[in-house]
């Protein structure tokens, strides 16, 4: 029977990322990553400085290109919310794209919080490769949910076209 401090560091993950918060887990999941990344934007390339996904019945999202070098790409992918009032990206994810190694890695976002874990302090523990791994399973699951929803990034055009939900 696996230890329960074993136990409370696994999250519910597919099948192939079952492990520990080590770094070769971590690797594997920027990899998945990549892959989910491709499915929302396949032609990533083709963008030039920004595009919109519309669905009917889904928020708006947006990718702007933030930077882009021969082996990487950092984009912005977010929702927009807009008010009388003020204006909020959320949640305003910054992600890397490695082209050369194929994957995907999201260096910042931001989200509503609803409260604080309370975590305690064990033998082995990594603060900054757990909170890798947090962050990227987020965008793991968030980038399912996009496609899910029917988003699709095409580069041919500064928005993608409108697509209804028998089309996804």
């Amino acid at each position: 029977m696996p230890r329960m401090d074993a136990l409370w560091e696994m999250e519910r993950v597919p099948y192939g990322l079952r492990r520990r918060r080590d770094l070769r887990s971590l690797i594997e999941l920027y990899e998945s990553n990549y892959l989910r990344f491709l499915r929302l934007a396949p032609a990533l390339h083709r963008i030039e400085e920004a595009a919109i996904s519309r669905v009917a019945g889904a928020l708006d999202l947006h990718l702007v290109i933030l930077e882009r070098s021969k082996y990487t790409t950092t984009v912005s992918l977010s929702y927009h919310f807009v008010d009388e009032r003020h204006f909020d990206a959320e949640p305003n994810a910054q992600i890397r794209v490695y082209h050369d190694v194929h994957a995907v890695e999201l260096l910042s976002h931001w989200r509503r919080r609803h409260g604080r874990g309370m975590y305690r302090r064990r033998s082995g523990y990594m603060p900054e490769l757990n909170r890798r791994w947090t962050m990227n399973r987020f965008l793991y699951k968030w980038l399912r949910f996009c496609t899910h929803q029917g988003h699709l990034f095409l580069g041919d055009t500064a928005h993608s076209e409108m697509r209804g939900a028998s089309d996804s």
